[in-house]
């Protein structure tokens, strides 16, 4: 089922202080659909990815997710959303520098009831098919960019959730590199996830199927591109 946003609006501060990040947003995600959320820095997009993946809640407006209403759920539920149906890629990869690839990757999967022989097997299939097996032993700060990017990806696939979403996936990263990330979402989309991607880079933006614009945490403008699957 589609995610859907009606009129969310996200206010910081207090008093003479307060303000709005988010003005009003209304949005549907369609399954599998690879979204680029588009705006300057301070426009709200980052706001709006946090809402979606339960790491911040909407001070107003509704939030349906497979069908339900999610406004309303306390910490410890939009936690087990968050765990359990979103993977989080980040500009800066996000990996612990005192974990060793494997060990970055495993960290999602100790909440789950696997045992170790059935956690290595998952994460390993993951570290080959996205040509990092070699690297496995190795700490983030030895290996390159690149490298550490895709063990990010895969930290984000490993619990099988339904949605990815990343923000500025490419942007620590040199232009080549960039471009092949891009390559390995793009078909990490087709296999059926749904992706969203925060970004300021039009070309990255391009590879979506749809671009949204957002500034001064308003939706401003609504574009299509490729072949967006339809309901």
């Amino acid at each position: 089922m589609p995610i859907i946003l009606k009129n969310v609006i996200k206010k910081y501060g207090k008093g003479q202080a307060e303000f709005n990040a988010l003005n009003g947003i209304s949005l549907k995600i369609k399954d599998g659909e690879m979204l680029a959320i588009m705006g300057q820095s301070g426009s709200g997009k980052s706001t709006l990815l946090n809402i979606l993946g339960f790491i911040d809640k909407a001070s107003l407006g509704e939030y349906y997710f497979n069908g339900e209403n999610v406004s309303d759920l306390d910490e410890y539920e939009l936690a087990e959303y968050r765990n359990k149906k979103i993977g989080f890629v980040f500009q800066y990869f996000a990996l612990l520098n005192d974990y060793t690839v494997y060990e970055n990757i495993e960290l999602p999967l100790l909440k789950r009831k696997l045992s170790k022989k059935d956690r290595k097997t998952i994460i390993e299939e993951y570290l080959n098919k996205f040509g990092i097996l070699d690297q496995k032993n190795k700490r983030p700060q030895e290996i390159s960019g690149g490298q550490q990017q895709r063990t990010a990806i895969i930290r984000a696939l490993v619990t099988n959730p339904s949605y990815i979403l990343a923000d500025e996936p490419t942007g620590a990263l040199d232009k080549k590199t960039g471009e092949s990330i891009m390559e390995m979402l793009k078909e990490i989309n087709i296999a059926g996830k749904t992706i969203i991607i925060v970004t300021h880079d039009s070309n990255i933006a391009s590879l979506c199927d749809r671009i949204v614009n957002i500034e001064d945490g308003k939706l401003n403008k609504e574009g299509n591109y490729g072949n967006i699957r339809s309901d």
